[in-house]
């Protein structure tokens, strides 16, 4: 999807986000579905990294670890397919005590709020605030989706039998300069996402 690179590459766009007013979604809302979750998901604080292929997600997961001096440091992970990444990089998940970062998959990625949608699939029965402040999120574009309605839809027609527990959203990806009463008591994670192309 070349339009993320579009997005990202030129920082002229950046001017012209900051200019429209946090209220006057009805520009954002005539978007198409993949670009109002990236000015959304931008907009609430959260780092995004767009790759092309599973070798561009482990290059992009590394820099994240070194940027943050993450090396070696425990990870709460409860998703048995995200472990050879987590092998790789000789980073402990098993009975870690103090870890570092959440590292895990969602549902969906919401367009309209630009938030991530989680089940107990991925973060079990922990409520957001109990959850470690740093999250990685490996996420696939046909997972972008409109609302959280859609979400719902989705995760209704997906698990037919085991239906998940604690489903639920991150929104707050850094802390609001100003708490009105939009974001009072909502908790804030600062959060990589690293979005495979699969369309």
């Amino acid at each position: 999807m070349s339009i993320f690179k579009k997005i990202f590459g030129s920082g002229q766009e950046g001017s012209d986000e900051e200019s429209q007013s946090e209220y006057n979604s009805q520009k954002n809302s005539n978007l198409p579905v993949d670009e109002q979750f990236t000015f959304n998901f931008k907009k609430n604080g959260g780092k995004f990294i767009y790759c092309e292929n599973l070798n561009e997600v482990k290059e992009q997961f590394e820099n994240i670890l070194e940027e943050n001096d993450w090396f070696e440091r425990e990870v709460l992970c409860f998703e048995p397919n995200l472990f050879p990444l987590l092998d790789e990089n000789r980073l402990p998940y098993q009975n870690c005590s103090e870890p570092v970062f959440l590292f895990a998959s969602c549902e969906n990625l919401i367009a309209d709020d630009g938030s991530v949608l989680f089940s107990s699939n991925q973060i079990r029965q922990n409520r957001a605030e109990n959850l470690p402040d740093n999250i990685v999120i490996l996420a696939t574009t046909s997972q972008i989706l409109e609302s959280k309605s859609d979400g719902l839809r989705t995760i209704k027609k997906k698990y037919v039998k085991d239906f998940p527990t604690n489903i639920t959203t991150i929104k707050y990806f850094e802390k609001a300069k100003e708490e009105d009463f939009l974001t009072y008591g909502s908790c804030y994670k600062n959060l990589y996402l690293l979005l495979l192309e699969d369309l």
